[in-house]
C-alpha cells in the first residue's frame, strides 16, 4: 500500500514497504526539503507520519495523526531513509504506536503518535478562538521578495507557496518587531491540496519566530508535537508562529493552522534551539 505519486509533497513522503518485514518501510529524503544544516523537521514528520499511516490504516482502520510528538535525536540528510513502525496499542476509535526513522544506521527521529479517522467524531469543529487577521495573499510577501541569502539556506521554499503577513516580516529589513510572531498563507507551488499529512509539514515551514527576536539562522528542531482537528478543506491554509519564551538558548514555538473554512485544523508546539547571534 503506497500513497499515489501526485506531487512533489508526495514524491517526498513517499515509502514502500521491506519484503517479508511488516510495519518496516524504505524511502529517499530528497535535497529540495532541506533548510540549514539538514532535512525540515515538518517533512520528516510528515515521513514517519506516512509510515504510520500505512500501519494504522492497514492493520486498524485508523488512517490519521490525531496527536504525534517527534522528538528529533540528529540531523537528516538527503539519501536513503528506512522507518520502522510498532504498534502499541490498537482500540476502537484510536490506535496508538511508534516510529524509528533512520539512516545509515543511526537514529534521526523518534515518534510516538495515535491515530484514528478524522471527520467521524461528534460535532466538528468548535472553538473560542480567532483565524489570524491576514491581508488577502496577493498583498502578501511572496518568494520573490525574499531575501537570496533565505533561500540559499533553504531550499525547501522554492517548493511553498508561502505568502507572509507584511506586518510580521520586518526582521527581513533588519527591523524585527520584538513580538516573536510571524504568520502568512501557506500552499504547495504545485497546488496539491492539504491533507492530515500536509498539515504536519505546515506546522513547520513558516521562518522561525525567532526571526522576528532578531536572531535569523537555523533553528533546529529538538522535539514537534502537532494535534490535529479536522480533514483541512481545500485551499489556502493560515498559519502563525508566535513565540513568548526564549531561556539558555531554546525557545517554544506555539503555531496555529487555520483551514479555508475557517476552522482550525491543527495546533503544534515544538522546542527549537535558539538561532547563533553573530
Amino acid at each position: 500500500m503506497t500513497t499515489a505519486i501526485r506531487s512533489e509533497f508526495d514524491r517526498g513522503i513517499a515509502l514502500a514497504p521491506a519484503p517479508a518485514e511488516p510495519g518496516r518501510y524504505h524511502g529517499a529524503l530528497d535535497p529540495g526539503w532541506q533548510i540549514g544544516g539538514g532535512i525540515n523537521g515538518g517533512l520528516l514528520l510528515a515521513v514517519a507520519g506516512h509510515a504510520l499511516s500505512l500501519r494504522h490504516g492497514a492493520d486498524g482502520g485508523h488512517p490519521d495523526p490525531v496527536s504525534i510528538t517527534g522528538h528529533y535525536l540528529s540531523a537528516a540528510r538527503p539519501g536513503p531513509v528506512e522507518v520502522r513502525t510498532e504498534p502499541v496499542r490498537r482500540g476502537r476509535s484510536l490506535s496508538t504506536g511508534t516510529a524509528s526513522m533512520l539512516q545509515d544506521g543511526e537514529e534521526r527521529l523518534r515518534v510516538l503518535a495515535t491515530y484514528g479517522e478524522l471527520g467521524t467524531g461528534p460535532g466538528g469543529v468548535h472553538t473560542s478562538a480567532r483565524p489570524p487577521q491576514l491581508p488577502p495573499p496577493e498583498q502578501c510577501v511572496g518568494l520573490a521578495d525574499a531575501p537570496k541569502s533565505m533561500i540559499d539556506q533553504a531550499a525547501l521554499l522554492e517548493r511553498l507557496d508561502l505568502r507572509l503577513d507584511p506586518a510580521t516580516v520586518g526582521w527581513a529589513l533588519g527591523k524585527p518587531s520584538g513580538a516573536g510572531r510571524i504568520q502568512g498563507w501557506f500552499k504547495l507551488a504545485d497546488g496539491r491540496e492539504p491533507d492530515p499529512l500536509l498539515l504536519l509539514l505546515a506546522a513547520d515551514a513558516l521562518p522561525p519566530a525567532a526571526f522576528d527576536l532578531g536572531m535569523p539562522g537555523w533553528a533546529p528542531t529538538v522535539e514537534l508535537t502537532v494535534h490535529l482537528r479536522a480533514r483541512p478543506a481545500p485551499g489556502w491554509l493560515r498559519v502563525s508562529h508566535a513565540t513568548r519564551n526564549l531561556a539558555d538558548g531554546y525557545f517554544e514555538e506555539d503555531a496555529e493552522i487555520w483551514d479555508s473554512a475557517d476552522r482550525l485544523v491543527a495546533q503544534s508546539r515544538q522546542l527549537a534551539r535558539a538561532p547563533r547571534v553573530r
